[in-house]
């Protein structure tokens, strides 16, 4: 080591919206032998998660599980389902948003982008209206993303699927959950989705490395006649070798260890549970940020994301000047403002593997940010957020007693 080089004591307090902190009981379950990919052993564990994923999707259909980023899991999405100059709808929410309609036009698709000034969620009515004007069904599907992470806002995507069917439109509804799979309640049947994209370093707790496609019978029946070349992310190989536990290609084997502890331990808190902590989470953010005087970016308090809080740096203040501040001298790690929010706001993500005490050290690291980085705020941040979570302790130990 350097002579120069120091040790920062203590734990990291790594508040961006993913990758998020990896639970110690994720890292020992990597910690195992590689298998045989082609072995029993091995077809016990990919049925084991490939089951597992359908329980938090939510969905009796096939769990789609690639070695590969959330980005990967889009490009199948898109790559099984459509055809070369199909015209697919989507919601200008953020930045990953706007990612995904840009793969869409590398593919040879044409995208149609609904603008928005990114401080809502996707409006089912301006998804209904576009739809019922398109009388020859040329949108062959809609696409949203269901917690955009650049802005914490979030799309109901039950709505949109009601808009589509108000519509009286054959389109397909693709979501992106990579944000909020696991942190956020989310319903594949029960809205009516046909592919949904997940990943694996967010809500679920994992490192990067995994992604997923949820899949309905409509979706892998429309994919028979899609036309845009695949290979990699084809399903239909995927869907045929997962029956009996394996994958077409070599698995990230180790990975799925990880993807099986994950799944037990949120079963074991519970879905509702998690949520309702995530819940708990956002709200004392929320109330720290407006004890500080600081403005959410999420403009409608229904469209509140329980993974991450946005928020906007007073004018004059840059927010990553302030994000190296409490870096440098509070350890805490903060999502930065993405393409045309850079420098304008920050992100607290309070999602995956986090409890009361970490959300608060997270906050306090904040606050004393903002006063050592001279941002104009008020003090109170922190202990407006220990207010409420002394009161939700009180009252759950009254409903218990």
């Amino acid at each position: 080591m350097s002579q120069n080089s120091s040790r920062t004591a203590g734990r990291h307090f790594l508040n961006i919206p993913g990758p998020t902190p990896v639970p110690d009981r994720i890292l020992r379950a990597m910690d195992m032998p590689v298998l045989d990919h082609r072995g029993p052993e091995f077809a016990r564990l990919g049925k084991r998660v490939l089951e597992g994923m359908k329980t938090i999707f939510k969905c009796a259909g096939p769990v789609i599980i690639y070695p590969a980023s959330g980005t990967g899991a889009w490009e199948a999405a898109l790559s099984n389902t459509l055809s070369p100059g199909d015209k697919v709808l989507m919601v200008e929410t953020g930045h990953f948003a706007t990612l995904w309609k840009n793969m869409a036009l590398k593919l040879g698709l044409e995208p149609e982008f609904i603008a928005t000034d990114w401080r809502t969620g996707a409006d089912p009515k301006l998804i209904e209206t576009r739809l019922r004007e398109d009388k020859d069904h040329t949108i062959k599907a809609v696409c949203v993303v269901h917690n955009e992470t650049s802005t914490g806002c979030v799309t109901h995507v039950g709505e949109v699927r009601k808009a589509i069917d108000a519509a009286k439109h054959p389109a397909l509804l693709l979501a992106d959950t990579i944000s909020s799979l696991g942190s956020i309640d989310y319903r594949h049947d029960e809205w009516g989705v046909d592919v949904t994209v997940g990943g694996s370093q967010k809500g679920l707790m994992l490192p990067p490395g995994l992604s997923f496609n949820a899949l309905s019978d409509k979706a892998i029946a429309v994919a028979k006649n899609a036309k845009l070349p695949k290979s990699f992310w084809g399903w239909e190989e995927m869907i045929a070798n997962n029956k009996n536990g394996f994958f077409p290609y070599t698995p990230a084997t180790n990975m799925l260890y990880a993807l099986a502890e994950a799944i037990d331990m949120l079963h074991e808190e519970g879905l509702e549970n998690v949520f309702a902590r995530h819940d708990r989470h956002a709200e004392a953010t929320r109330r720290a940020a407006k004890a500080w005087g600081l403005e959410i970016w999420c403009r409608e308090p229904r469209d509140y994301s329980s993974s991450l809080t946005t928020l906007l740096m007073p004018a004059g203040h840059d927010a990553d000047a302030f994000r190296k501040t409490a870096l440098a001298h509070f350890d805490v790690s903060l999502g930065t403002g993405l393409s045309k929010l850079a420098g304008k706001v920050f992100r607290i993500g309070h999602l995956g593997d986090t409890n009361d005490l970490t959300i608060i050290g997270a906050l306090a690291g904040v606050e004393m940010g903002l006063g050592l980085a001279g941002v104009p705020h008020r003090q109170g941040g922190v202990q407006a957020a220990m207010d409420y979570f002394a009161a939700e302790a009180k009252g759950n130990a009254r409903a218990a007693a």
